[in-house]
């Protein structure tokens, strides 16, 4: 059993989120690379493909460093870790970025950090104050208006699956963190995505239907997913949680929605709208006052 996160000391926390700042650097560029993918490739194909191929990876790093098997206890909370940040946040984002922009989904998924201190609060019995909380949720409510006025007054399908990602991915990161403090994090998503492969290799390989007319920018978008968000980027960010604290650290995604909506522009074209950038501004300042307090 993990030992519960209490506040971090000044230079854990300084090194909580200089890490964090790697791991948020390394996904900022995920939405762009998944549309880039799910241009020519099944959703599916790119939602629980990338994890396969992250865990073949995993299961090289692990052989070669001769890691030790997670004690039976361990094996369910990789599990949650797995649904959360293996399955649930790539497959439901994949979905959504077939149906809407990526700097639109950018912004809906600057609920995340959010979401990720009430999963801290819930999981790892952290406590940020009530100035956070209220300005947390002044943040997320701009954030659902966005939503709202972008899809002309209505919920689409799409912003139903990017919340769900949101959920999945912040319940996958509050308990990657806690096991980050007892073991490596580099050793948590392994072990996630060794445990979670053999559950996807089917539905992937079913779901890789006429890859011959796939172009490179789909295979290129495929791969950064696959090596960077569904790995790499993880060694950095269970890191940073587990150092800084997770609901601490984890204000860093506010600075994700401008990442990614400008790598969005560069890489696929898509304009700067205003209204998203100021939505994006509102929750970033919103969230930095709270933060203040």
């Amino acid at each position: 059993m993990s030992p519960p996160l209490r506040a971090a000391s000044p230079g854990r926390l300084g090194r909580g989120l200089a890490w964090g700042f790697v791991g948020v650097l390394a996904f900022s560029a995920t939405l762009p690379a998944t549309r880039l993918a799910v241009a020519d490739l099944d959703p599916v194909f790119v939602g629980l493909g990338r994890a396969v191929v992250a865990a073949a990876l995993a299961a090289v790093l692990l052989a070669v460093t001769r890691a030790p098997l997670p004690q039976g206890t361990t094996w369910p909370r990789l599990a949650v870790v797995a649904a959360g940040v293996v399955v649930g946040f790539p497959l439901l984002s994949a979905w959504a970025m077939r149906r809407v922009p990526a700097s639109h989904g950018a912004v809906v998924v600057g609920l995340l950090p959010l979401a990720t201190a009430m999963a801290g609060a819930l999981l790892a019995h952290e406590r940020p104050s009530c100035r956070f909380w209220a300005c947390a949720v002044a943040g997320s409510a701009a954030v659902v208006g966005f939503a709202l006025w972008k899809g002309g007054g209505a919920v689409h399908a799409a912003d139903l699956l990017l919340v769900g990602a949101v959920i999945a991915a912040a319940i996958g990161y509050a308990e990657g963190a806690r096991l980050a403090r007892v073991m490596a994090g580099w050793q948590v998503i392994s072990w996630a995505l060794v445990l979670a492969a053999p559950f996807l290799a089917i539905p992937t390989w079913r779901a890789a239907a006429n890859l011959s007319d796939v172009t490179w920018p789909a295979w290129a978008g495929f791969a950064y997913v696959s090596v960077v968000s569904a790995y790499l980027g993880f060694f950095a960010w269970y890191k940073g949680l587990a150092e800084g604290g997770i609901a601490a650290v984890g204000q860093l995604q506010l600075l994700q929605p401008f990442l990614t909506i400008l790598l969005s522009a560069l890489l696929l074209g898509e304009s700067l709208d205003p209204v998203t950038l100021a939505a994006a501004g509102f929750v970033i300042l919103a969230i930095a006052i709270g933060r203040s307090g």
